[in-house]
């Protein structure tokens, strides 16, 4: 029997899922086909509507080595693993006489701890674990949660957190669950032979193509110890996310109450002199968070360095003493001894970062309202170890709606480590950049309108020209409106304000769970829903209850953001231009992620409107416009509310 060809199985898969062949899948198809087998990495870039999913799965299931497929966002994770690889699977199996398995593997404080569940959770301030279950009231929210859980404990195949509906909070979870440091280990445990996380390793173990996530990928390039199977190819779906995801991995936090907490686990199982040691350091550095100012520390000052080297002293002795000593008093030791380990190796790990003071490290004061004071520390730069980890011994293909910035690849790919397309060199490994378009037309489908004669915004301060622009576009629009906007704060303001001028539901993300805003905004068409950065991502309401997106300002990061500021700093310091190559990059990558929600289907019509005037008239305004897609572009502001008028109309007319 021939071998089926790649248009065969990609014409079976798509027809299984009860889609349309697109060009661009096809073209992405071949790309992703021809990278694999070369070993070679590929950038792709591929437009809302095009099937990417399909578009890498059908080459990778061919190929037939071991696949890893890493996403940023649990909706895709659900939508691969639920929908897109049981279908292609039973529509390939024919064709390829083979019948490939698939599993989905996260980190395992996403996985139901039986341990935990059965035996209690460690107590801060006494020996032992206590039940969570009889410390909360049955009556609280905390207290029902616990107990749909442990109902929940014995029906679940999974133990997956993503799989409990409606979900739980945090807190909750949190009572159920442990971080990879505080496992026993499956061989030490009581439950090791039922465990959720274990039976998902294996799992993992025996599949075709295992779905991850970033973060789960970033512990697996950080850490050194491998957590994923030995794979042939890396398919990293959402790259645009991979860098930010790689360094909130990579990044060490130390506060007053994570250290207190850490004191008061070990304090009953080590000696009384180590104990006080730990607990001492604590107290000083406690004293000099009070004081803490939020912004970057170019330099560590003396009294921080002196407190943190005594922290770091005090918490390794700790770390000894746990190992060598046993109290056989306390309930279920090893549960509890691993717990305060894992807590007192967190601090000494960061007290130990920070004070050994990397030249590649940035260090900060955070202030937060509830929480006070922290100390953080993260990489200048990730990309050496993107480079080093990600890109060696197999092939690695990176997709998204958007990898393309002002017209091409190379700022992306500069952020993941790779020299500019076309180049390479002993350690520099080589790549290839892809755009497949997309299946709309977005000339025809979409405006994009900059609203030049507003003021331009300021740091702080209400824009009043700004509030009454974006009512008139409200009105003409009848709703239909996502408000995608700089701030949390910002998005209050202009939801409090348009409440009481505008005769028409506006939602505001925070005051419901995101699923519950985005079902009723797709839902009603005259309803808004307005938000921040976050929502971007996570819209998707074709038709014409989304038929105005409105940005309220340019997404710079803020000045005072010490990372990225850092990182400004660092590329003019070896003779780049910073502002384009971390502000201006940082604000396209979300300006395209925000623009996209506009068109989700072919039938779609509507207008981008960005309330920032520097859009049309500063330098970079041409970069910015240039990451967007191809929409029709105006500055003229009668004309749009012409165009959104004869949109809801339309819209009216037929009915929705």
């Amino acid at each position: 029997m021939t071998k089926p060809s790649l248009p065969e199985l990609l014409h079976s898969a798509v027809t299984a899922v009860g889609g349309v062949e697109r060009p661009g899948q096809v073209s992405m198809a071949e790309a992703v086909a021809e990278a694999i087998d070369d070993n070679s990495h590929l950038l792709v870039q591929a437009g809302t509507g095009t099937g990417k999913s399909l578009g890498y799965l059908v080459p990778a299931l061919a190929h037939g080595e071991r696949v890893v497929v890493a996403t940023a966002t649990l909706a895709l994770q659900r939508q691969l693993v639920e929908r897109d690889l049981p279908r292609t699977v039973e529509a390939l199996h024919p064709l390829l006489r083979r019948r490939p398995e698939f599993a989905m593997l996260k980190g395992r404080s996403n996985y139901l701890c039986l341990h935990r569940l059965h035996e209690g959770m460690p107590q801060d301030d006494e020996d032992g674990l206590f039940d969570q279950f009889e410390a909360a009231a049955p009556t609280s929210k905390l207290g029902q949660d616990l107990l749909r859980m442990r109902d929940w404990a014995d029906e679940t195949e999974t133990g997956d957190r993503d799989d409990l509906t409606p979900g739980v909070s945090d807190r909750a979870w949190n009572q159920v669950s442990v971080s990879s440091r505080e496992c026993l280990g499956a061989s030490k445990c009581a439950y090791g032979a039922e465990c959720f996380a274990e039976m998902a390793r294996e799992r993992s173990k025996l599949a075709d193509v295992v779905v991850t996530n970033h973060a789960l990928l970033a512990i697996d390039a950080i850490e050194g110890a491998p957590v994923l199977p030995q794979h042939e190819v890396l398919i990293v779906d959402e790259a645009h996310e991979l860098v930010s995801r790689v360094t909130g991995v990579a990044t060490g936090e130390l506060t007053p109450g994570q250290v207190n907490r850490a004191v008061r686990r070990v304090a009953k199982l080590v000696n009384e002199k180590a104990a006080d040691a730990l607990q001492t350091a604590a107290e000083s550095f406690e004293r000099l968070m009070e004081l803490a100012l939020p912004g970057r520390l170019e330099e560590i000052p003396e009294d921080l360095g002196y407190a943190l080297m005594s922290l770091r002293d005090a918490a390794r002795t700790v770390i000894s003493a746990l190992g060598s000593t046993r109290d056989k008093s306390v309930q279920d030791e090893d549960a509890v001894r691993k717990q305060a380990l894992a807590a007192v190796e967190n601090v000494h790990a960061v007290a130990e970062r920070i004070t050994m003071g990397s030249e590649y490290d940035v260090v900060w004061y955070e202030r937060h309202d509830r929480f006070g004071a922290s100390l953080r520390v993260a990489p200048l730069s990730v990309s050496g170890l993107l480079r080093e980890k990600l890109f060696a011994e197999r092939s690695v293909v990176l997709t998204s709606a958007t990898l393309k910035l002002g017209g091409d690849f190379n700022g992306v790919g500069a952020s993941l480590g790779l020299a500019p397309e076309g180049s390479g060199g002993e350690d520099v490994p080589p790549w290839k950049g892809l755009d497949v378009g997309s299946p709309f037309d977005y000339p025809k489908q979409g405006i994009l309108y900059v609203a030049r004669h507003l003021a331009t915004p300021g740091r702080e301060g209400s824009r009043g020209d700004m509030m009454d622009e974006l009512a008139e576009l409200l009105e003409a629009a009848g709703g239909r409106t996502l408000g995608l906007f700089s701030s949390m704060r910002a998005a209050q303001a202009a939801a409090e304000e348009l409440r009481g001028r505008l005769d028409m539901p506006i939602l505001l993300q925070g005051e419901e769970t995101l699923g519950e805003l985005i079902k009723t905004f797709a839902g009603d068409a005259e309803t808004c829903l307005f938000g921040t950065l976050s929502l971007w991502q996570g819209v998707d309401v074709p038709g014409p209850g989304c038929q105005l997106v409105v940005m309220d300002r340019i997404p710079f990061p803020r000045p005072d953001d010490p990372l990225m500021s850092a990182r400004q700093k660092a590329v003019e310091e070896a003779g780049g231009n910073g502002f384009m190559a971390v502000a201006a990059t940082h604000a396209a990558l979300l300006m395209a992620q925000g623009a996209g929600r506009l068109v989700r289907a072919t039938g779609d019509r509507g207008v981008v409107a960005v309330l920032d005037p520097r859009l049309a008239n500063a330098r970079y305004g041409s970069y910015l416009r240039a990451s967007l897609p191809d929409f029709w572009y105006t500055t003229d502001r009668n004309q749009v509310r012409r165009s959104l008028a004869a949109i809801d109309a339309a819209a009216k007319q037929e009915g929705k």
